[in-house]
């Protein structure tokens, strides 16, 4: 019934297996891939017409988790999958970018690629099988896809590489990189790293993409078991003359164009020179499709005309070198009343930081196939329309939004501070005014700055900078701090963020089919200096993270305690702590291992909940000095709490050091008064002493009382009452009573003789008789 077609090899010690033939047999293609017991559906369909007036390309890419997966039931109202989370969508990105230039130049049908985790286990990030098996499904499905690509993920510990490492290998190590790549050269690259050096980095690139080879090479022997016929696609017409007659008739107008070095000015001739050509056309009768046709022949021109000029004379748009960096300006506390603030601005990019301190409460919880999880720090990046000077959609995040705040935030995750160190949750905000390149590379030294600002220790302030390539045959020029045209009509787009020490993280992609190692090298370099100087114009705003936190920012203080005492501080049904934090007005945060993190924006409120947390879990010492607080007063001297949970009697006799009548005459209830542990009985009752200690500063004072006299010994008192000792011997039964004398009865009668217990009976109960013996009579 199936016509079953699979082929498998063996990656790090695990068999990945992409199988074809018995899923999903109405889409083009669908490939199950298998790595370990990871597995994933992909399915590919493409429209078999264009559109009518459709001039680009829709390629839509769709990943997408399945709780069941895991084993998993989704968290939240519905109890099913929604809304593409930031995962997905990242992971969705990851898929697009290698395989999106692999397709001709005028290919426009529609293409969905959905790619579904089916089966996760645990260990291995499934977005690398994702890949894998998108690119097996494209290159199966008959569509003109100039794959196949393969995937791999590297770390990096020890100085070793490791092949596809496992999530707690990738938690532990230095590296985490992805590259996707055919089987001549790389297509994508996006990484996070430790402050890694460019040899490292250049090394994990190579090393994944002989792994990548042998995975394209796997494709294609299962591409020759089960692809289907490719399609045929129509030539397009010969555009040459046209291509001359537009040239003639704007080429001067769109050189003219690129010599302006302001974006604003620039753009307005080249929308000049483009209505001029439209209205040519328009004016000589062409048809509608061919007008089109011209007016993307317009972008071919520009793309001719600028990087011809900067192979031949080395100048660019804005009349830079290849490795000059635009002017930079940064200002730090630029905004009052956030915790941390910057304003970066390089050339016509430019954004406004903020970063804003939180206690563990702010932490965002993800839910995801690993489980549920918390976040301590966040970078969250916007890009509105009046940025680029347009008018357009502004509201939710799109994808390219989730992408480029990703992108900076693995930049500066690396030398952020343990929580240990600072037990902040921290979230960074971008608001991009002005955007002309790299606008993800501004948000990296803005939110560097800005936290520095609010008083986030950094290991090291972070730089980046976005490189091009111009590549005509064996000629090509990197460029250091792209523009925004630069990168449209250029091949690569080659983002790397670092420190003074080492690169933090390196993302690329490219439109054309690869690139070499010795154009990668080239790029590497001069990325470092482009990285060192900006440093150096971050500096001048500010050179370290300041030692003080704003006077707006929350206070949070850690106390480690027992964790046997963890249930003390919570209290039956969370009563203590709840009456710790309505008192003192701090937050208090306690974890399983007796971490606990105080937090108020005011100093005082933190120190009076820790003092609280410290009485109840300390052990009083003999000896020390506490202040206390008069809780009750009794006949015979006064209690006082002190250190939080705990209460001690002070006697009257150690109020003062004269006589005191009454405990009234010298404290009242709710009286702060300074107190001195005497002793500790067995019982953990607890003895103090106001007497000797100065209830003005709290230092102890001389006892000058006299000491008491030792009391006579119980044995002098005289002969014990039984026998023993001096106290003559013990009586025994009724003989001895006697001489006391029994007296006569109440009732007037006569005692008589004493009774003697009947046979058989006791004490505790009846006798035999049915009543008790001190009832019976003889």
């Amino acid at each position: 019934m199936f016509d079953v077609k699979k082929v498998s090899i063996e990656l790090a010690g695990k068999t990945l297996t992409l199988e074809t033939g018995r899923i999903a047999r109405q889409a083009d293609a669908a490939v199950l891939a298998t790595y370990g017991e990871t597995v994933v559906l992909c399915a590919v369909t493409a429209a078999k017409s264009v559109k009518e007036g459709q001039d680009f390309f829709p390629l839509t890419v769709h990943y997408q988790e399945k709780y069941s997966a895991a084993g998993r039931i989704p968290g939240g109202f519905f109890k099913r999958e929604r809304g593409a989370t930031e995962k997905e969508t990242l992971v969705s990105r990851l898929i697009d970018r290698p395989i999106r230039p692999l397709f001709p130049e005028g290919f426009y049908n529609e293409i969905n690629v959905i790619a579904q985790v089916l089966s996760f286990d645990g260990e291995s990030e499934p977005d690398i099988v994702a890949m894998i098996a998108a690119s097996a499904a494209l290159t199966l499905s008959g569509v003109p896809f100039m794959g196949p690509i393969g995937a791999a993920r590297v770390g990096y510990k020890d100085g070793e590489y490791q092949l596809n490492p496992s999530l707690e290998e990738v938690k532990t190590g230095e590296l985490d990189l992805v590259v996707a790549a055919t089987g001549n050269a790389v297509m994508m690259v996006e990484s996070e790293a430790k402050e890694l050096s460019e040899e490292v980095m250049l090394g994990a690139v190579l090393f994944a993409h002989e792994a990548s080879k042998k995975i394209a090479n796997a494709i294609i022997d299962l591409a020759e078991k089960a692809a289907k016929d490719p399609w045929d696609i129509a030539k397009g017409d010969n555009l040459d003359d046209l291509k001359k007659k537009l040239k003639k008739l704007i080429g001067k107008d769109i050189t003219a164009a690129y010599k302006l070095t302001d974006k604003s000015a620039r753009s307005n001739a080249l929308n000049e020179a483009r209505a001029k050509a439209k209205a040519s056309f328009t004016a000589e009768g062409l048809d509608a499709q061919t007008v089109m046709a011209g007016i993307k022949l317009t972008k071919k021109l520009e793309a001719e005309i600028v990087r011809g000029a900067i192979l031949k004379d080395g100048k660019r748009i804005d009349g830079r070198t290849t490795t000059q960096i635009r002017p930079i300006e940064a200002m730090v506390g630029f905004l009052p009343r956030t915790h941390g603030s910057a304003l970066f601005t390089r050339g016509e990019t430019q954004s406004i930081c903020t970063t804003t301190l939180g206690t563990k409460d702010a932490e965002q919880m993800i839910d995801g196939l690993t489980g549920l999880h918390y976040e301590n720090f966040m970078l969250h990046y916007n890009f509105p329309p009046y940025s680029v000077g347009e008018v357009g959609r502004f509201g939710a995040p799109g994808r390219r939004e989730v992408g480029h705040g990703k992108l900076a935030w693995r930049a500066l995750h690396p030398v952020l501070p343990s929580k240990d160190e600072f037990p902040y949750t921290i979230r960074v905000l971008s608001d991009i005014t002005e955007s002309n390149g790299s606008s993800s590379m501004a948000t990296v030294c803005g939110g560097s700055l800005s936290m520095m600002d609010a008083g986030v220790p950094l290991k090291r302030p972070v730089s980046g900078i976005a490189m091009g390539l111009i590549l005509e045959g064996k000629d090509f020029a990197v460029l250091s701090d792209i523009l925004g045209d630069e990168d449209h009509l250029g091949d690569m787009d080659f983002k790397v963020a670092g420190t003074e020490v080492g690169i933090t993280t390196m993302q690329m992609d490219i439109k054309i089919a690869g690139i070499t190692r010795e154009i990668f090298e080239a790029a590497l370099t001069q990325a470092k200096e482009g990285r060192a100087h900006i440093l150096g114009e971050m500096s001048k705003a500010l050179s370290s993270t300041r030692t003080e936190l704003s006077a707006h920012a929350p206070r949070i203080e850690t106390l480690q305690i027992d964790k046997s005492k963890i249930r003390e501080v919570i209290g039956t049904g969370g009563k203590v702590i709840r009456e710790i934090v309505a008192e003192t007005g701090a937050k208090v945060d306690i974890d399983d291992e007796g971490l606990i993190k105080i937090s108020s924006s005011d100093p005082a409120q933190i120190e009076a909940a820790r003092k609280w947390i410290l009485g109840i879990t300390q052990e009083a010492e003999v000896g020390k000095i506490y202040d206390g607080k008069v809780v009750n007063i009794v006949d015979f001297g006064a209690f006082v709490n002190f250190m939080g949970g705990k209460d001690g009697l002070v006697h009257v006799s150690e109020m003062k050091n004269e006589r005191v009548e009454k405990p009234t005459d010298v404290v009242s209830e709710g009286q702060d008064v300074k107190v001195k542990v005497l002793e500790i009985d067995p019982r953990g009752k607890v003895r103090l002493s106001m007497r000797v200690v100065d209830q003005e500063t709290g230092a102890e004072l001389e006892d000058t009382r006299p000491a008491r006299e030792p009391r006579e010994p119980r044995g002098d008192r005289g002969p014990r009452r039984d026998g023993g000792g001096d106290r003559g011997p013990r009586r025994e039964g009724g003989e001895g009573r006697g001489d006391r004398g029994r007296g006569p009865r109440r009732d007037g009668g006569d005692r008589g003789p004493r009774r003697e217990r009947s046979e058989g009976g006791n004490d505790d109960g009846p006798a035999p008789g049915g009543l008790p013996d001190f009832l019976t009579q003889d």
